[in-house]
């Protein structure tokens, strides 16, 4: 290889590496401090079923036999009903890992998100025990936070394109780290100076974490699309489903939830209940209940397959399998959040989650560092080219009045 050839590599690798870097610095600052409080906000959240039993705001059901007969969901609803006689059925849930008790929702309207109601009701006994408040305390805080900023669908969307600055901050710190790590053994950390130790801290720690922040990163950005992503879903597969029913008016009265939940369940008998979603909902259409089944495996519990049945007379109307788009939803859900594996899982989770933290705080301090320090040395190249007066010259005469005797 010639001099000039070399002289022409080297100069456009230099280049690469100063565009990577630059788009390292300013992706990473740009997102750095809302991926700091989404961190913060995340690590309670990981533990949220064991702060809630600490709190007492978890439901507690009674100890029965395992084979008790369950009560009818007709039953469920007429109690849960009696508490809240003005408001609009939303939804029927239940716990993935509990189903000692079902969480009724009621709304003003069927799409309501404010001043809604919960009533948590034993699902063997339809005694009602307990109803939560979901949007007050210290996890609601945190949740809200983690999830839009208490701005909706805007913060959602935010939120999702600072996760998008963070996957381009860590495929850049890839790129960099190779031809940084040619001048250090891997896992160095140099403790003769301040700087260099957070520097090795920090990069060590970014590679320790790199595919779980990278995962995190991208399930937590497809996550803030939810909405989007159901309302899609309702035009392209629930709209072709309800053209029969063009023109039509909903049900003025609901037929037995009940009946409808066995309808949908004779179709996969091998498949439990997920939810059940009322007309008008969200996850549903003005004229059907929607019925969603799950698998029973821990990662099938994930994917839900939905039922419709005509919530006017109880006839099934279709049973489509979910898009893609819903699936990869579904599935970032849990994987986000650690849900998978247990408690084991939960802590590999939140380790992984501080190890973060630190990258991040990490990365400000080294910059905010090396812009001081660029700020003095910008300041004693200024001093350093001063012109300097003569030594013989003579003083000029002072304008303060403190020493002319002068007066202002």
């Amino acid at each position: 290889m010639s001099i000039t050839t070399a002289k022409t590599a080297k100069t456009t690798d230099s280049r690469r590496i100063k565009a990577w870097t630059w788009v390292h610095k300013w992706s990473s600052l740009v997102c750095t401090i809302f991926m700091l409080l989404l961190c913060l906000t995340g690590l309670p959240l990981i533990f949220h079923h064991e702060i809630g039993h600490m709190l007492g705001t978890e439901v507690e059901a009674p100890d029965l036999p395992k084979d008790a007969p369950h009560a009818s969901l007709d039953r469920v609803m007429e109690v849960a009903q009696g508490l809240h006689p003005g408001k609009v059925p939303m939804f029927i849930t239940q716990e993935l890992d509990d189903n000692r008790f079902w969480y009724v929702t009621f709304g003003d309207t069927p799409t309501s998100e404010e001043n809604n109601k919960t009533v948590a009701v034993d699902a063997r006994t339809a005694a009602v025990l307990a109803q939560p408040k979901f949007d007050e305390g210290f996890m609601y805080v945190m949740f809200k936070l983690h999830v839009d900023l208490f701005a909706g669908l805007a913060g959602k969307l935010f939120l999702g394109f600072m996760g998008l600055l963070l996957l381009v901050a860590i495929v850049s710190g890839v790129v960099l780290y190779a031809p940084f790590m040619r001048k250090l053994d891997f896992g160095t950390v140099r403790q003769n100076r301040p700087r260099a130790r957070w520097l090795d801290l920090h990069n060590l720690l970014g590679v320790v974490t790199l595919v779980w922040a990278f995962t995190v990163g991208a399930t937590g950005m497809i996550n803030t699309w939810a909405d989007l992503i159901i309302k899609y879903w309702q035009h392209d597969q629930l709209s072709a489903l309800l053209a029969p029913y063009q023109g039509q008016k909903p049900p003025a009265r609901l037929a037995s939830v009940q009946q409808a939940t066995s309808l949908a369940t004779g179709l996969a008998p091998e498949m439990k209940l997920a939810f059940i979603a009322f007309p008008g909902t969200s996850f549903s259409s003005p004229h059907h209940y929607t019925v969603f089944l799950r698998g029973n495996e821990p990662f099938t519990s994930r994917l839900l397959k939905p039922v419709l049945v005509d919530a006017g007379t109880n006839e099934l109307t279709a049973s489509p399998p979910l898009p893609w788009y819903l699936t990869a939803l579904l599935v970032s859900q849990p994987l986000h959040f650690g849900d998978y594996g247990g408690v084991p899982m939960q802590i590999l989770w939140a380790l992984l989650d501080i190890a973060t933290i630190i990258v991040l705080g990490s990365g400000l301090y080294l910059w905010l560092r090396r812009r001081n320090q660029t700020k003095v040395a910008t300041k004693a190249a200024t001093e350093s080219v001063r012109p300097l007066a003569p030594e013989n010259a003579p003083q000029q005469p002072s304008t303060n009045p403190q020493t002319t005797g002068g007066t202002a």
